[in-house]
């Protein structure tokens, strides 16, 4: 069975055009840099290989033009969505390969005290095509201590179903607004709200729900059939960060907590904590951690047995009833820690190299722990400035 990563490869393009397209202020400077990321879930689960390049060019004074690319081969198992089979507890597992190639661009420009950037955005799956754009401003006041950014985003994108003979529509919106303020040369706290729409197709057309239905009086037999998530979502996020260096450590600390909550009831709080320690003078280490921990949606069901929902084969509706066993919209809690290493060879050249361990564990107590990944992420990475 042949199932599609669309929900990674759609988040993965949409943080890229949020964070990466953030504006900044252009640097004098011209650069290219390549990037390759190898995640590996344990147990012949999800292995993802991603290679990036993207290069960075001035235009005048104060126009920055950056373009990257990205390629990912996706292959692996993933639970399917189906209970594990009575006396065991181990969920079944679909297998799934997909490629992905996307490409984003952004072009900044600095004003006075206004930094305005236009990015715009590309990936393309077999089932699967993601258009995004963005427009963000950051704006300096306080003698430039004081930073404060506005933006919104969007996303357009066609979807393959296997069971509809016309492409599936889905679009996004986000808003956000924020605050920089530099506290003193060494402090800086930042503040951001974020607010997002989906609308459209939301479910995931390879993940199924089981429940045991009568097929003729005195017969009863498990029977599949598609997810249904509602066909609008929206979501809140507060974010608050803080960088702090210790000049006699020769150290700083960038540590955030985010909040999350949307239409789904989901809630989910993040708290990401790092240390960049100089050791010599061209040589940073970064260890890092992140906690991350989520309630399950109103309509996540790890079976439906027992339940008065009566799924319905087809596409989806979008009155209802909804229904999921998408392991990822449980309760659960993932922790994620490592090491990285950053090499300025000299003032041009600058080389990277990571490695993280992800660990994901459901909290609801009923989904089995087999449903839940646990991979290992390695990273490796080359810039160039000239």
């Amino acid at each position: 069975m042949k199932s599609s990563p669309a929900s990674f490869s759609r988040a993965a393009v949409l943080a890229t055009l949020l964070l990466w397209l953030t504006p900044r202020a252009a640097r004098a400077e011209d650069a290219i840099r390549y990037k390759f990321q190898d995640y590996q879930e344990s147990g012949g689960r999800i292995g993802v290989k991603v290679h990036g390049a993207a290069i960075e060019k001035t235009l005048g004074t104060a126009m920055l033009l950056k373009v990257e690319g990205v390629v990912d081969a996706i292959a692996g198992a993933t639970p399917n969505g189906q209970p594990a089979p009575a006396g065991s507890d181990q969920v079944p597992l679909a297998d799934l390969h997909e490629r992905r190639k996307a490409w984003n661009a952004s072009l900044s420009r600095q004003f006075s005290r206004v930094n305005v950037a236009l990015g715009v955005g590309n990936s393309r799956e077999s089932d699967y095509v993601s258009t995004g754009w963005s427009l963000n401003t950051i704006t300096d006041f306080n003698q430039k201590n004081t930073s404060l950014l506005l933006g919104l985003a969007g996303t357009d994108d066609d979807i393959r179903v296997f069971y509809q003979s016309d492409q599936a529509k889905k679009r996004t919106h986000d808003l956000i607004a924020g605050v920089t303020q530099l506290l003193d040369p060494r402090t800086s706290v930042t503040f951001n709200l974020t607010w997002g729409r989906a609308r459209g197709y939301l479910s995931d057309p390879y993940k199924l729900v089981e429940k045991t239905t009568e097929i003729i009086p005195g017969l009863s037999l498990p029977l599949t059939f598609p997810e249904n998530r509602p066909a609008e979502r929206d979501k809140w996020i507060g974010y608050a960060g803080l960088n702090r260096a210790f000049p006699d450590l020769h150290g700083a600390v960038d540590a955030s907590y985010r909040l999350y909550h949307d239409s789904y009831d989901t809630t989910a709080h993040t708290l990401d904590l790092a240390w960049f320690q100089n050791v010599g003078e061209k040589l940073i280490l970064r260890p890092g951690l992140r906690y991350h921990e989520q309630d399950a949606a109103s309509f996540y069901y790890y079976r439906l047995d027992g339940t008065a929902v009566v799924p319905v084969s087809g596409p989806p509706r979008p009155a209802g009833p909804f229904y999921s066993s998408d392991y990822r919209l449980s309760a659960l809690r993932t922790l994620t820690y490592g090491l990285k290493v950053i090499w300025n060879v000299t003032e041009a050249l600058q080389f990277d190299a990571a490695f993280e361990r992800y660990e994901m564990r459901g909290t609801d107590g009923v989904t089995p722990q087999s449903a839940y990944c646990r991979a290992n992420i390695v990273t490796v990475g080359a810039r160039f400035a000239w």
